[in-house]
């Protein structure tokens, strides 16, 4: 009974003092030396649970667990397995919570580093499948401590830089590689071959290790930044950057793979500024992209595309410097360019109509813009190349010239609350809106098409009685009551409007225009 008792007691006084810390030490290690591992194991991961958030209570029944998986003589991975979660689970509070100074935190993570070697000194033991079962739980559990390495400690500090070494020494004892990490791949593998087949198993296990993802993608981010970090992981970076700008499906799972950095809201800001720096470098210069294979189906990348520029999204709206922020918005424009087109359209309008920021709604509408610009000089490039007009030619498809363009238009200038929107809140979404809409209007006018159906009568009319006439009111108003009004602010207000007045003017007079014409 005192064995149950006494670790929970003693670690609770670890803290106190050094003094203190070695007697805990010592009364662990003698019930250690008395008991048999299988008692002592879940013993101490009890202790676990019970132990404050203090990062120098822990550090002595983590000791003792790593001197007790070392004694474990069988059923290796069942017991090392049922220890792992409550060990991740403390290294994850500590981090999140414990507001313990950053040495005794480094201090805890070595002892972490400690338990990695343990189960790596006892998977050297073992052969065939309890060994690859085991190798693949330590490769789990060392991706899961990097990833809370990287947000507990400074990234900048040399003891950051020496932990995250020391876990990457582990890779090639787990036969992970930087390409498997990045691409997913390696996660998928260990996962399996830890919780099986099961989905409900695998589902349970790994709510423990909800990290395990994140700490892949830092993991090759950290070689990224430092050269000794991938030497400590025996890898060649450059190689690996090479593979995937020469191979478009490994570039799209690692895109995916990374936007669990971009949305990893507690991971400094320097540490996504790498992130975003690795991306833009695999997508640098003349990639492929060109499928390996044929069969493969494109749109099951899609989700995971879309999510990965959902996260850069919010790294361009919120990241505290001006440079990170256009950093991201590069990496945005070459993730989306590395889309096919046919899929392209759809990902912006989904972008768009999951936005809220009247400046990224704007951002999107005019790469929207953009891309309808580029469609057409195609069109009337291959129109006027003499040496294009044979039978056998195909005109180039117009995929960003359709109706939804009209439905974007409308979804900014008449919201779905009804009425004219809020330039307050919305001026420079309007004003995006706008532009977008007489470009279409222009374009279609000048090339006599109607692609976006534009022109059509009722959706003339309807521009121009529900989406123009209510916002010329709005702005008018607004304008009138702000230049009697002497303060800056007023000045402000009619300075903002000013471009969006003259855009919004223009359009009134093409569409009234164009309905005398068809009358």
């Amino acid at each position: 009974m005192l064995a149950f008792e006494l670790p929970t007691a003693v670690s609770k006084f670890a803290g106190v003092s050094d003094r203190c810390l070695e007697t805990a030490n010592c009364v662990i290690d003698r019930f250690i030396a008395m008991c048999s591992p299988r008692d002592m194991l879940p013993i101490l991961c009890e202790a676990l649970s019970k132990t404050t958030k203090a990062s120098t209570c822990i550090v002595p029944l983590l000791s003792g667990l790593s001197k007790v998986i070392l004694s474990i003589q069988r059923h290796h991975f069942e017991q090392v397995k049922e220890a792992v979660p409550i060990i991740v689970k403390v290294l994850k509070v500590v981090s999140w919570e414990s507001n313990d100074e950053e040495t005794e935190v480094e201090s805890l993570f070595d002892t972490a580093v400690g338990i990695a070697n343990s189960i790596n000194g006892v998977s050297t033991k073992l052969e065939g499948r309890s060994k690859e079962k085991l190798c693949a739980l330590l490769g789990l559990y060392v991706l899961q401590s990097m990833a809370l390495v990287s947000m507990s400690l400074n990234h900048k500090s040399s003891s950051c830089h020496r932990l995250v070494s020391q876990f990457s020494r582990f890779f090639p004892y787990c036969s992970l590689s930087y390409l498997g990490l990045i691409t997913g791949s390696d996660v998928e593998k260990m996962t399996t071959i830890v919780v099986g087949e099961c989905t409900e198993d695998e589902n349970d296990y790994m709510s423990c290790l909800t990290y395990v993802k994140h700490g892949a993608s830092l993991s090759v981010v950290w070689g990224h930044i430092s050269d000794e970090v991938a030497q400590a992981a025996e890898e060649d970076l450059t190689a690996v950057k090479d593979e995937l700008r020469s191979n478009q499906m490994r570039r799209w799972q690692t895109v995916g793979m990374l936007k669990h950095i971009y949305s990893f809201v507690n991971l400094p800001w320097d540490l996504k500024k790498h992130a975003i720096d690795l991306l833009l470098c695999i997508t640098d210069g003349n990639i492929s992209q060109k499928c390996d294979d044929e069969h493969t189906d494109l749109s099951s990348h899609i989700p995971s595309l879309f999510a990965a520029l959902q996260a850069i999204k919010m790294v361009i709206i919120y990241a505290p410097d001006t440079v990170l922020r256009k950093l991201a918005f590069d990496a945005f424009k070459r993730v989306l360019a590395d889309i096919p087109t046919s899929q392209r359209f759809d990902i912006l309008t989904a972008l768009i109509t999951n936005t809220d920021s009247s400046s990224m709604i704007a951002i999107l509408l005019d790469l929207i813009r953009g891309e309808m610009h580029m469609e057409n000089r195609k069109r009337l490039s291959m129109r006027n190349d003499e040496v294009q007009q044979t039978e056998n030619e195909e005109c180039p498809k117009m995929l960003f010239w359709n109706a939804t363009v009209l439905e974007l238009v409308e979804l900014v200038l008449r919201p779905p609350k009804g009425g004219p929107p809020s330039l307050t809140e919305y001026n420079d979404a309007v004003h995006s809106a706008l532009n977008l809409y007489r470009f279409v209007l222009i374009t279609e006018l000048t090339g006599k098409t109607n692609y976006t159906e534009v022109l059509s009568k009722n959706n003339l009319q309807k521009a121009y009685n529900e989406w123009l006439l209510p916002l010329r009111t709005l702005v008018t108003g607004i304008m009138a009551e702000n230049r009697k009004d002497s303060v800056q602010l007023g000045d402000d207000t009619v300075c903002t409007l000013n471009p969006l007045e003259l855009v919004l003017y223009r359009c009134i007079e093409l569409v009234e225009e164009k309905l005398k014409q068809s009358t």
